[in-house]
C-alpha cells in the first residue's frame, strides 16, 4: 500500500484564500516553499487520480468483454393460467 498523500498544503492554501476573501484583499501571497509544497501535493493528487482512473478503466474493460447476457421471451397469453 502506498503512503497517504499529505494534503495539508492544499488546506493551507484554501484557508489563505478564504482569509484574503474575507479581508477583501486583492491578492494572496505564498512563499516559494509554500508554493513548492502546494505544487508537489497537487502533482501527487493528480498522479494518484490518474492511476486510479486507469485501474477502474482496465477493470471495466476486462469485465465487459467476458459478460454474456441471454434473454428468452415467450408469447405470453391472456387466458386463465392453470
Amino acid at each position: 500500500m502506498q503512503n497517504p498523500i499529505n494534503t495539508s498544503p492544499i488546506a493551507q492554501f484554501t484557508q489563505a484564500v478564504r482569509a484574503a476573501e474575507l479581508g477583501q484583499q486583492k491578492e494572496v501571497k505564498l512563499s516559494i516553499q509554500q508554493a513548492r509544497l502546494l505544487s508537489l501535493t497537487l502533482t501527487e493528487v493528480l498522479d494518484k487520480l490518474n492511476r486510479d482512473l486507469e485501474t477502474v478503466y482496465n477493470a471495466v474493460k476486462s469485465n465487459s468483454a467476458t459478460e454474456v447476457i441471454n434473454v428468452q421471451m415467450d408469447g405470453g397469453g391472456f387466458g386463465d393460467s392453470k
